[in-house]
């Protein structure tokens, strides 16, 4: 059994405080470097977007580590936010043996 991380932040929250912390780089001329336009970039950046497989590929390809790393952080996020909510109580299921 894992535990999950609690509060587990945003991976566009981890880009703001890394690579774009005091005006190392913008977010267009990030956006540039990775491919992707600078809309795209700043929705993850600011937590509007998810991080995708193919945004954790280019993340993975211009910063080093893996792209594994970024849709692991994407998920513990979800996850966590997800527990938050209110939910309907589901059943367990019983299959027949």
């Amino acid at each position: 059994m894992t535990t999950r991380m609690h509060n587990p932040p945003h991976p566009g929250e981890v880009l703001q405080d890394t690579v774009l912390a005091e005006g190392r780089i913008s977010v267009s001329e990030f956006a540039r470097k990775l491919g992707v336009s600078r809309v795209a970039l700043s929705r993850v950046v600011n937590s509007r977007a998810a991080v995708s497989a193919d945004m954790a590929l280019r993340l993975a390809a211009a910063l080093g580590g893996s792209a594994e790393s970024w849709l692991q952080m994407q998920a513990a996020y979800d996850l966590w936010h997800a527990a938050k909510k209110r939910r309907l109580k589901v059943q367990p299921l019983k299959l027949p043996a």
